[in-house]
């Protein structure tokens, strides 16, 4: 999910060194008990998974799959392909199988149940199962013949899904391309039909999210990235057009997931209340202060697609939009619906389903739509387990966030360390509701966000000289002081 860190997209001449880095995430992965090494057993029982997998009788290795993934990735769930089918589309998305290595309290099943979710900071990996599955025999790699969960969704000309199935077929990728790699080939007029057709039901998903009322903020993802030196640097990233296109496929999946459970009244749904009254009228009041205009008529969603977060007093109004999308979770049932099932961000039920080497729920999830689809009972094993996952997935939900924010916490320290005393210009993209004389900052140069004090109240959105008071990599605290 991305940052909530908004100021510009990259920096540059402030890095530190990538083993004092590397050092501080052993020290954190030590603090929250986490570790990417794994017990001598489940290894084992990995290797050997990979040696002898579950493999299915459809063969659909004619599919011609591509994966799109930062550059660096090996944990490849996804790989896709698109067709047109008269006026629309046939979108064919083949999801890593992790059921045909993993079974149900075997040792790699009980250790992905304690972790939950693979957590990521900088160079440095927690993930979910051994490497040997996640970046090897069930990573969907290019010319690679893999066990799969095959989705094939009909779109029509409006970007609506009409039709989905998804099955069991050996799949192979015959490409792994990167978002900037397809962009740079993009912009300069060389992506190949595939592409093209990516973009078009991209861009017609964007605008039937817009249609339902769903809510997309615009927010940069803030990144370690090491330089040539090996030193570290931190970059705010703006999402490319790529990324968000590959995001509504998919999107487009999981809500055909949750469609396909839905009806079969048995599933694992991704949830999100709808917005509080009270929260909107709090978003109204600080659009006001920012001086941005938000006619009464027009809805939240519709607000929020206008803002422009390169502007200071717009990335300050994004910030302040993230209130409205808390409090996701998980919701399970078996032969009645839950009385809030929908996903209001999205407008839409939702299930998570298209990333089971990196998310735990998935790999359940999936399971249920594949049973639904046969019209098989859906396995005991998967039933049995559907209690707990809510709170299993809530739980490393909260130790992922804790974890990489505390990476960020760490690199922003180890950045400024040497420069406590100096001033920076920031900008205020937060004031505390209870001490406004109090809140937060972003800083162009380095791409930091931390906290601020003023002698009075600070101006929300507004550009400010701030002097540097804190930076301290032992307790990874970072404060400012207006000047």
């Amino acid at each position: 999910m991305p940052s909530n860190r908004v100021v510009k997209v990259r920096t540059s001449g402030h890095s530190v060194s990538a083993q004092e880095m590397r050092d501080g995430i052993a020290a954190i992965q030590d603090e929250l008990e986490v570790t990417p090494a794994f017990p001598d057993s489940v290894e084992r029982a990995a290797a050997a998974a990979a040696a002898d997998p579950r493999l299915p009788q459809l063969d659909r290795t004619d599919v011609e799959l591509i994966t799109i993934d930062p550059e660096s990735a090996r944990d490849l769930d996804q790989a896709m392909h698109i067709e047109r089918d008269g006026d629309g589309y046939v979108v064919h998305y083949a999801i890593a199988d992790v059921a045909a290595f993993v079974s149900a309290g075997d040792p790699v099943d009980v250790e992905a149940n304690r972790r939950g979710e693979t957590l990521y900071g900088a160079d440095s990996k927690v993930p979910l199962h051994p490497p040997v599955l996640s970046e090897g025999a069930a990573s969907l790699l290019p010319d690679q013949v893999r066990p799969a969960l095959l989705w094939t969704i009909k779109v029509d000309d409006t970007g609506e899904g009409t039709d989905v199935k998804v099955e069991r077929a050996l799949v192979k990728s015959r490409a792994k391309l990167s978002y900037e790699g397809v962009q740079a080939d993009l912009d300069a007029g060389r992506a190949g039909e595939l592409i093209g057709l990516l973009q078009e039901v991209g861009e017609l998903r964007l605008a039937r999210e817009a249609a339902r009322g769903g809510v997309s903020l615009p927010l940069p993802e803030q990144e370690l990235v090491e330089n040539a030196e090996g030193h570290w640097e931190l970059e705010f990233r703006r999402l490319t057009p790529v990324e968000s296109w590959n995001a509504q496929i998919s999107l487009l999946t999981g809500m055909a997931a949750a469609s396909l459970m839905v009806y079969a009244r048995v599933g694992i749904l991704r949830t999100l209340p709808p917005a509080d009254p009270r929260d909107v009228q709090r978003l109204h009041r600080t659009a006001r202060a920012l001086g941005i205009e938000w006619p009464a008529e027009q809805l939240y969603p519709d607000f929020i697609r206008s803002l422009d977060p390169s502007r200071p007093a717009h990335a300050a109004m994004v910030v302040a939009c993230t209130r409205l999308l808390r409090g996701a979770g998980y919701v399970t049932f078996n032969g009645e619906l839950p009385e809030q099932a929908q996903h209001s961000a999205l407008a839409s039920e939702y299930a998570h389903v298209t990333a089971p080497l990196r998310r735990l729920v998935d790999r359940y999830a999936g399971e249920i739509c594949v049973a639904l689809c046969a019209g098989t009972e859906v396995p005991d094993w998967v039933t049995a387990a559907m209690p707990e996952l809510p709170d299993t997935m809530t739980s490393s939900g909260r130790r992922a966030n804790q974890y990489e924010n505390a990476v960020v916490d760490l690199c922003e320290a180890e950045l400024l360390k040497e420069h406590v005393g100096e001033r920076f210009s920031a900008v205020v993209v937060e004031v505390s509701e209870k001490d406004p004389a109090r809140g937060d900052v972003t800083i162009e140069d380095p791409a930091i966000e931390a906290s601020v004090t003023g002698e009075s109240e600070l101006p929300l959105g507004g550009e400010v000289s701030v002097e540097l008071v804190t930076a301290d990599p032992a307790t990874r605290k970072v404060a400012f002081r207006l000047v």
